[in-house]
């Protein structure tokens, strides 16, 4: 500064001098202002507090029916990648706030919703309540059952299943406890735009609806996706939550592997992209060792993407490496620690990104049309039967007949547009955060004439009821016996074997004409409620987007036909609060589970989606009549009445699912060992398939949550195993299977196609797992494969 001044002296007078100085510290005090203003312009923006979080759900992988297809043999063996619940919450900063979640599951569940929300009262008093939390489900196929509360809906797992249960209360829990402790100020962008990943299994009951209404569309599905993408003020993009209409059903009804498929894959798509880019990488989750052997190494991150490169040395070299590392051999953890760091720990991600389900009802992701088994040609345009059976009838994913490829093909697409989406976000979500909800009795609504134009008798919906189509299933999962779509006769033999367990009173038979009752659920009690009466809506404002939470699965007509008339309500009254720029979803799956809703006319048609339209061919009907009223009260600010609330049935569960008794191993032999190992000296590219397999014990032992059964380890430049690959990656898969039904023995078949990203080196494979002794004690054990080169 001597200097400075020195040289200014040469060049200017002492007055010039301080005059120069004077000017310059004002400058410097208008940079400065202009700085806190701008700082203040950031935060002032956002008006919002934004948090999101997850945590696995997975459950268990052994033993347990699978929810979806409702059918008996398919039994959960495996993981193919694991489940999440995702959370985001949004709050004013000094009013209301809402929680979403989204669950790699089938559906929601009354019965969870109640326990999660116990659970969050305890923890944070009336912060989040039924009114302000919403529990979606993304409608996969694929995840364990019997964790609903009522009985048709448990009935092919045995009952109910307390472990699917729990780790849902608890995996929801800690998805939204960690989506709080990450509340920071931050902005929501929006963004929508038309992906083509479903096509219409039930064309010809859409094909019903008035000509003049069809016209308003140019296609039979709902191709827009919405979605919105979460940025903190300080941390940059954090996650994304997106709606988008397909069904959960990549996966065949055969598939016996744990999946979140199509949307839980473009779920573990996105986020890894996002850890790419280097979104949001202030909290990584970290690897850590299986057995303690990693401890002092260098952290990795959770979801290795690009594996740690080893030291550049030629085939030959790299083989001889991999062929002094012999299977390890089965060992017992003993160290309590390394039981709980078995693993890569902490299940949070970074940045967490949700793939939601929406009106899918009658949207199907087999994109290449349904054909029959028999003989190769197309099913019937109206039955989607084969010579009269619809056993034979089945819909063609982008990947046949590879359903893990089609479920790869679809999420993807799904991923590709959410991030096209997510680059191009520009309309920032602005507004109050509100809603409200309700508790309706959906068995006895009586629908006014005012809310369908006047003129019209007055209309009701009716007590549960199953129609015969209900029980062909659909061409993603036919059903079985002689039922078919379309049938609004039934037959004598079926309405004779459903009467047995109850028969319909003949108001209840008019009441759902056409549909012929197969199961009359809705007045059925024994040993108690087979079907829900009390279902609960929901509406959720952020701004102009308004979230319409319904408790089934709505066709794309019925979903737009509820969406229309929210929007005539919000934009039509002259309020201010909602221009036409209003965004509107429907979150399907939420909070409970009651089937499906068509419209009026699909109804007639009695296709399996009609057959499922529990309350009658006015549900739709009644449905938009009850959301008018919330979003009303959007505008005016009233008060809605709770109504009544639904029945806790958690006491009068019946669960028939044998526990594990005991675990066993051929004399000799350890839990761990390797009874099928890599092949000697073997060398591997990318593309092909490494498989190893263990004696192992049941996983219902341990569901290794927020851990894995599964592992891909590289050996690094120093020589260490470090985690490359686990049981959430989409490329190892974990198998178990027993030699018998009944035996205590077993095993544990881990797969691994070598994917593209992996980087050349020596690998092996390692399965972790946990045995009941005869006396119920639980003990982890490990174990690993020989030596292998990928190259």
């Amino acid at each position: 500064m001597k200097l400075y001044k020195a040289v200014l002296t040469e060049h200017f007078s002492p007055f010039g001098i301080h005059l120069l100085f004077s000017c310059m510290g004002m400058f410097y005090c208008l940079l400065l202002l202009t700085f806190l203003q701008n700082s203040r312009g950031v935060l002032s923006d956002s008006t919002y507090l934004i948090g999101l979080g997850s945590y696995d759900i997975t459950g268990p992988a052994a033993d347990v029916n699978m929810m979806g297809y409702a059918n008996p043999d398919q039994i959960a063996s495996g993981v193919h990648f694991r489940l999440k619940a995702r959370s985001f919450i949004v709050a004013e900063r000094d009013g209301n706030r809402v929680a979403f979640v989204n669950l790699d599951a089938c559906m929601a569940s009354q019965l969870v919703m109640i326990k999660v929300i116990e659970r969050l009262k305890s923890r944070y008093g009336n912060l989040y309540t039924e009114q302000n939390v919403a529990i979606s489900g993304i409608h996969t196929h694929a995840g364990p059952g019997g964790y609903l509360q009522y009985v048709v809906y448990i009935v092919t797992s045995l009952g109910f299943v307390r472990q699917s249960f729990d780790v849902l209360v608890d995996g929801i829990e800690k998805s939204i406890i960690h989506a709080h402790n990450n509340l920071r100020p931050g902005s929501i962008l929006i963004n929508t735009g038309e992906l083509d990943a479903g096509i219409n299994r039930s064309p010809s009951a859409y094909l019903n609806n008035p000509a003049s209404e069809r016209s308003r569309y140019q296609y039979n599905v709902d191709r827009q996706m919405t979605l919105l993408k979460f940025v903190d003020d300080k941390w940059g993009p954090v996650g994304s939550f997106n709606w988008f209409s397909t069904h959960g059903t990549s996966m065949s009804r055969t598939n016996s592997l744990i999946s979140g498929d199509n949307k839980g894959a473009a779920a573990r798509f996105m986020e890894d992209w996002a850890k790419q880019k280097g979104f949001n990488t202030q909290s990584g989750d970290d690897h850590v060792a299986a057995s303690g052997t990693y401890k002092n190494q260098q952290v990795l991150l959770r979801r290795v993407s690009n594996i740690i490169p080893t030291e550049h040395e030629n085939s030959d070299r790299l083989m001889q490496i991999a062929s002094s590392f012999k299977a390890s051999g089965g060992m017992q953890l003993m160290d309590p620690m390394s039981i709980y760091q078995r693993v890569r720990t902490g299940s949070q991600s970074a940045f967490v990104s949700a793939f939601c389900q929406t009106n899918c009802g009658d949207v199907s992701p087999n994109v290449l049309g349904t054909f029959c088994t028999d003989t190769g040609l197309p099913c019937d345009f109206n039955h989607s039967t084969c010579n009269g059976k619809n056993e034979l009838c089945y819909g063609r994913g982008p990947g046949y007949p590879d359903e893990f490829e089609s479920t790869r093909i679809i999420g993807e697409m799904q991923f590709n547009k959410a991030a096209e989406l997510f680059n191009t976000a520009a309309e920032q979500v602005n507004g109050k955060v509100e809603f409200h909800h309700a508790y309706i009795d959906f068995s006895h609504i009586v629908v006014n004439a005012s809310s369908r134009g006047g003129g019209q008798p007055i209309l009701h919906t009716c007590p549960a009821a199953m129609g015969f189509a209900f029980a062909a299933g659909t061409t993603d999962g036919p059903g079985a016996f002689d039922f078919k779509q379309g049938d609004n006769e039934g037959n004598p033999f079926w309405k004779l074997v459903g009467s047995l367990v109850k028969a319909p009173s003949k108001q209840q038979v008019d009441c759902q004409k056409p549909k012929p009752i197969l199961l009359d659920t809705g007045e059925t009690k024994l040993p108690y409620d087979w079907a829900p009466s009390i279902l609960p809506i929901q509406i959720i404002r952020v701004g102009q987007v308004v979230i319409l939470c319904v408790p089934g699965e709505f066709t794309t007509m019925a979903g737009r036909r509820l969406r229309d008339a929210v929007k005539e309500v919000l934009t039509g009254g002259g309020h201010g609060k909602f221009d036409s720029n209003v965004h509107i979803v429907i979150a399907g799956l939420t909070n409970t589970y009651s089937q499906y809703v068509t419209t009026f006319e699909e109804y007639q048609i009695q296709r399996y989606e009609g057959a499922s339209t529990l309350y009658g061919p006015h549900t739709l009907s009644a449905y938009i009549q009850e959301f008018r009223k919330l979003a009303s009260a959007l505008l005016t600010g009233e008060s809605i009445p709770p109504g009544p609330p639904p029945p806790d049935l958690l006491n009068k569960q019946i669960g028939l699912l044998p526990p594990v008794v005991v675990d066993a191993t051929p004399a000799g032999v350890n839990f761990g060992d390797v009874s099928g190992d890599v092949p000697v000296n073997s060398t591997f590219k990318r593309g092909d398939t490494v498989a190893a397999t263990f004696w192992s014990a049941c996983p219902r032992n341990d569901l290794m949550t927020d851990g894995t059964f599964a592992l891909v380890e590289l050996l690094d430049a120093t020589k260490k195993w470090v985690p490359a690959f686990d049981d959430d990656d989409l490329c190892l898969r974990f198998k178990w299977s027993r030699p018998s039904k009944l035996s205590p023995q077993s095993h544990a078949t881990l797969e691994w196609r070598v994917p593209q990203s992996a980087s050349p080196g020596v690998y092996r494979l390692t399965h972790f797992g946990a045995s009941k002794s005869l006396f119920g004690s639980i003990s982890h054990f490990t174990g690993s494969s020989s030596g292998f080169v990928v190259v």
